[in-house]
């Protein structure tokens, strides 16, 4: 009997050794397996928002209320008060691997002097990519023309209140209707996001080299003369040491056809109201760790008021700037001291009878980023400003005022 039980009890053991020997095995297999693909993200999945409002005060320590500056901020001088000058909302998205879309609005946009804060496209494109990583793109739609660092990086990221004249007078808005190509390989395209995520006022990627066609008659406005313009940009972002210099060379040409609103009654024209517009440029940014350095100067060909023949004629123009800025970390905020210096001499085809202008301007001010969401800005200025059309003649403009932003971000 003995025997017997002690037989019985041995295979019991013996099975249930095979038993868990079994399970555990199966439990491995199970561990080992891989995971179930987890379902395709659908497109309006993958969309995000974000955006920005900068709000503005420029009438401090103001010494001459007839200073302007059209370009710039319209609430300067006088009659001027608080200002919206952006308040933008940005959808994008990846709509495949290959297809990108960006749709800006700005809910900031004046239609006119008495009727402010109309909701405008500002850009509206989308990129088809040509490989895996995207290095080759196409955009199509309205979009930045690549001319000019200053035109390129966003007010969201920039120092200075406004864009310099000498550049930013090249075209309007900095924006048209065409079709770009842009071309960077993966590691340039990862420093261009890195240069905007880590704080250094970079452009974003508008690639090393880049050619397009466009209107020409600038954003939000029709072609009118059936001639595109043509643009091209080479820009190079590399390290020296720690630092990071970006060195480009652009240029554009075109023919710009004045509209009849921006055409005084009695002034004098080219019966056709064709306009060569032409430019180059060059850039060289010296990314701010800590020191920083950004400087810009085009010469070019252009509409432009001449006051001794009360007419609009093509004529030289030519300008330029710098800005010397330092990034100073304070615990988890940064301050951004900087100065700048700007002159531009030639004529704005995008405003009223391309009014001529003569600029000589000084900036000196502080961006102090509180947090990701929260920025004020405090910018001191000593402008000299000469611009003429035909119903402003001699109108040389002097002074100083200091200027304040808060800026939102989310």
């Amino acid at each position: 009997m003995n025997t017997l039980y002690a037989r019985s009890c041995k295979a019991i053991v013996v099975t249930l050794f095979f038993l868990l020997s079994s399970l555990s095995s199966e439990i491995a297999a199970q561990d080992k397996a891989p995971e179930p693909a987890k379902p395709e993200k659908k497109w309006y999945e993958t969309i995000q928002l974000r955006g920005y409002v900068q709000f503005r005060y420029n009438r401090l320590l103001e010494t001459n209320d007839k200073l302007k500056c059209e370009q710039c901020d319209r609430s300067w001088g006088e009659n001027g008060g608080f200002f919206l000058r952006r308040a933008r909302l940005v959808f994008s998205g990846n709509l495949s691997k290959n297809v990108y879309f960006y749709i800006q609005p700005d809910f900031a946009t004046n239609a006119s002097s008495n009727n402010q804060h109309f909701g405008q496209i500002r850009d509206a494109y989308f990129d088809i990519g040509f490989d895996e990583h995207n290095e080759f793109r196409l955009r199509l739609g309205q979009s930045k023309v690549p001319f000019g660092f200053d035109n390129l990086q966003s007010s969201q990221n920039r120092l200075a209140f406004d864009r310099s004249d000498p550049i930013n007078s090249a075209v309007a808005n900095e924006r048209d209707l065409g079709a770009f190509f842009y071309y960077a390989p993966k590691s340039k395209r990862e420093l261009f996001s890195k240069l905007v995520k880590d704080g250094l006022k970079g452009s974003g990627d508008y690639g090393i080299f880049a050619f397009g066609v466009y209107n020409g008659q600038t954003a939000n406005r029709p072609e009118i003369n059936n001639e595109p313009h043509v643009v091209a940009r080479i820009s190079y972002p590399f390290y020296i040491g720690s630092q990071i210099v970006e060195p480009g060379l652009q240029a554009f040409k075109g023919i710009y056809t004045l509209g009849s609103d921006q055409i005084s009654n009695g002034v004098n024209f080219y019966s056709d109201k064709r306009y060569v517009d032409e430019r180059a440029a060059f850039s060289f940014v010296l990314y701010p760790q800590p020191l920083g350095i950004q400087m810009e100067y085009n010469v070019g060909r252009g509409a432009k008021y001449d006051p001794t023949t009360d007419s609009i004629v093509n004529a030289d123009l030519k300008g330029g700037y710098i800005l010397i800025s330092y990034r100073y970390n304070v615990g988890s905020r940064t301050l951004f001291p900087f100065i700048r210096y700007q002159t531009y001499s030639g004529g704005k085809k995008h405003e009223l009878d391309a009014r001529n202008y003569d600029i000589s301007e000084f900036n000196i001010g502080t961006d102090l980023q509180l947090s990701k969401n929260l920025e004020l800005t405090a910018e001191y200025v000593v402008s000299s400003r000469r611009f003429e059309d035909h119903g402003i003649r001699n109108n040389l403009q002097k002074g100083n005022l200091l200027r304040l932003q808060a800026q939102i971000n989310f």
